[in-house]
């Protein structure tokens, strides 16, 4: 899906013009809630894109906030319901949860990934072979229709990186996602090859933070950033845990995760040293049975 088709997307562009609109019109969310007759965080779900508006109540903020050119009218209209449309991975809704279904949307539409993973490899790097093993191991009370549906997900995600526009990914994998022997040896030689393969690739760039780089930004765990094509779109983090997703938005939280992403790509090998760091890996595993 083209990023400005992306109904995520659209609800957040919406979103931000509407809470810009209100605050032009000195209204408090609470004051909106009262007209709208719900509550106010319903008001924050729409202004940042978590929810989507019905026309009716689009139509009567927008009498609120005074805006009477037709034409910003019908754009935001036309906005409300785009972002209404659902998405491919909505039929993967069985195992997709609210969050994750989000964090697809607007994968879908970024136009930069930086990726930090170090235990595993990332999701959009990784081989057939290996999502199954990981899921099989990471979700034993998934039945097998759950788990083939997981693997289905990932592997659709992927298409992003060889589509019309596709983003600029850049990921630093931890050497550990390297040696931790998912679905074991012969999983992980494929897996490896794919990912020199895919470093070669013009929108996308590997490295890999080897052992030896001792202490750095990253101790606490993966996360990613997502960045839209527009400049006026806000970026957001992701980190997830077992159990929920947090996505950071505010500038601050934004500007921390990309500095400490720079300082983790800055004591990661170089992109070719990283291959001789791939290569190595792939040779160990050849002297290993399956």
């Amino acid at each position: 899906m083209p990023a400005d088709h992306s109904p995520t997307v659209r609800r957040r562009r919406l979103g931000a013009e509407l809470r810009r609109l209100r605050e032009q019109a000195g209204l408090t969310a609470e004051q909106v809630g009262e007209q709208l007759t719900c509550h106010a965080s319903k008001v924050g779900r729409i202004e940042n894109g978590r929810s989507g508006v019905r026309i009716l109540d689009l139509r009567t903020m927008l009498d609120l906030y005074e805006v009477g050119d037709s034409r910003v009218r019908e754009a935001l209209t036309a906005l409300a319901k785009e972002g209404k449309k659902r998405g491919w991975w909505q039929q993967y809704s069985d195992v997709l949860s609210t969050a994750a279904a989000e964090y697809v949307s607007l994968e879908a539409a970024a136009s930069h990934i930086k990726d930090f993973q170090p235990i595993l490899v990332p999701g959009l790097l990784q081989t057939e072979d290996y999502v199954q093993a990981l899921m099989n191991g990471g979700r034993p009370d998934d039945t097998p229709e759950q788990i083939s549906m997981r693997v289905r997900l990932r592997m659709e995600r992927q298409s992003i990186l060889s589509g019309e526009a596709p983003p600029l990914l850049w990921a630093v994998v931890g050497e550990a996602a390297l040696r931790n022997q998912v679905g074991g040896p012969a999983t992980m030689r494929h897996q490896i090859k794919a990912l020199l393969e895919v470093s070669d690739k013009p929108n996308v760039t590997l490295q890999v933070l080897p052992f030896t780089a001792g202490a750095h930004p990253g101790v606490d765990g993966a996360f990613t950033v997502l960045s839209m094509p527009e400049q006026d779109e806000q970026e957001v983090i992701l980190v997830e845990a077992m159990t929920s997703s947090l996505y950071l938005e505010t500038e601050q939280q934004v500007s921390r995760y990309k500095f400490a992403f720079n300082h983790i790509r800055a004591a990661a090998a170089s992109p070719s040293q990283s291959r001789d760091l791939l290569r190595r890996a792939l040779y160990d595993y050849r002297d290993l049975g399956d």
